[in-house]
Order: C-alpha cells, then structure tokens, then sequence
C-alpha cells in the first residue's frame, strides 16, 4: 500500500498496518529526508518517494518477507528493496534517534520498562532421532555406523591360535 493511501486510514488502521504511530513515522520520514538533502543526487530519479521508503524498510521489518515478494507489490526490483532496507537502516542506526538503549539502561532501577517485548525465532538443534543415535557417528558429511573391531587371541592347548573377531556396536 502506498504512503497515499495510507493517508486516508484512521490512526488506528495506520498503526495495525505499519507498526509504528503516525507520530513516529513522521519522525521517521523527517530523519531521511535529512539524510537525502545531505548525500549527492547523481544518476536517475528514485523509484520510490521517502514515505514509500519508509514503509517499505517497516514492512520488511514487521512481516520478515522475502525482498522478491515486497518488490512485487511495490513493483520495483529486488535489487531496489535490498538496496532501500540497508540505507534506511543505516539512516536510522547512524541518527541514533532511535536506537534502543541497551542492557544496563535495563538493569538500572530509575528507569523500569512499563513493556517489554522480545523477537524470537525458534531453530531446531540438528540432532539424531532416538533410535538412530547407535548409528550417528556425528561428523558432518554422512550417517556412518560406529562399530569397532576386537581381536580376541586365544592359546589353544595345542599350541594354535585361535582367533575370533566380532563386532561390537
């Protein structure tokens, strides 16, 4: 959706779509446009205004998806998201409006969090399942059994060898 469109949303309905207030995204807005008037415009025009940059880099954001399905709603190419995600990140590390203070700004007792909200993706660990674990053997390429050979050496009362050889798995 365009920044256009999202004019005509209420408060509410902007703050469901986007993520952040109206407030805020002015804030953003204004943050890159500071960075723009200061960096050299050569070659051809953007294909995106700063409010749709904006919106593009908060869309990445709040939906994790892929740059190829942005760029077919916004109708640019991947290589543009890409490209508009890093700079406004950098944009906005690089003010340091908003940045998040960090852990001992937390652990400090004047200043206690009325919110805390925490981003967590669950990856599995890699591991075997219970009845393959005699089979793992734990290097990277294959599954290879771990067995090992042993060598029992008798004397018979003849005097001759006798050897048995077994697998211990």
């Amino acid at each position: 959706m365009r920044y256009e469109q999202t004019l005509r949303l209420s408060n509410r309905e902007f703050k469901r779509l986007v993520g952040v207030q109206r407030g805020t995204f002015k804030e953003i807005v204004k943050v890159l446009q500071d960075a723009t008037s200061r960096r050299q415009t050569r070659g051809s025009s953007k294909k995106l205004c700063l409010e749709d940059q904006a919106l593009v880099c908060l869309n990445y954001w709040r939906e994790y998806r892929t740059y190829f399905h942005i760029a077919s709603d916004w109708q640019v190419s991947e290589a543009t998201i890409c490209r508009t995600v890093h700079w406004v990140e950098n944009v906005l590390v690089s003010s340091g409006r908003f940045r998040l203070g960090g852990k001992k700004s937390l652990l400090t007792p004047s200043k206690k969090p009325k919110t805390v909200a925490m981003d967590v993706t669950e990856s599995p660990i890699e591991r075997p399942k219970y009845g393959q674990k005699s089979f793992f053997s734990g290097k990277q390429r294959r599954h290879t059994l771990k067995w090992e050979q042993r060598d029992l050496v008798r004397l018979s009362k003849k005097g001759a060898i006798a050897k048995n050889l077994f697998n211990c798995t």
